[in-house]
């Protein structure tokens, strides 16, 4: 997919806007066979610092009761370029926004059993009439696909 195909798609979709104020995400991660392993809800809260960053709260609450934050810090850097850091994002998340879509692609510090992996996530996200916003992420390691993470979220 390359996000210059979804240019003409509508609603048009401004990750600033959209995640300004409050927003819920219902969400679920299969594994690569496509198998559900685990569910959550997520609430986030957004706001636009003094400093031009949209800085986003996520507080997740999984089906196995486990509860966990990341704090987003994403600054625009032209019309379609974006840039992020969250504390368990290696370097820098990059995205690129066209129409509808969105394009967000990061490493993530991932604690699995007792240890540490490094995974990449390759998320697109599409914006639906209504203010529905789509997520469906692709994690992998090593090249390999582990699994897939699909969100629904809907502005509170």
């Amino acid at each position: 997919m390359k996000i210059e195909d979804y240019a003409n798609f509508e609603p048009k979709f401004d990750l600033f806007e959209y995640f300004q104020g409050n927003t819920r995400g219902w969400g679920m991660f299969q594994d690569r066979g496509g198998a559900l392993k685990r569910q959550f809800v997520v609430d986030i809260k957004g706001e636009v610092s003094p400093n031009g960053e949209l800085v986003m709260t996520e507080d997740f609450v999984w089906n196995d009761g486990e509860k966990s934050q990341r704090v987003w810090r994403i600054r625009k850097q032209d019309a379609h370029r974006y840039s992020g850091r969250a504390a368990d994002v290696v370097g820098e998340a990059k995205g690129v926004a066209n129409g509808n879509a969105l394009n967000w692609q990061y490493d993530l510090k991932l604690p699995v059993d007792g240890k540490v992996w490094q995974v990449s996530f390759d998320d697109w996200m599409f914006l639906q009439p209504d203010g529905v916003l789509l997520n469906r992420a692709k994690m992998s390691k090593f090249g390999l696909t582990l699994g897939e993470v699909t969100i629904a979220f809907q502005k509170r």
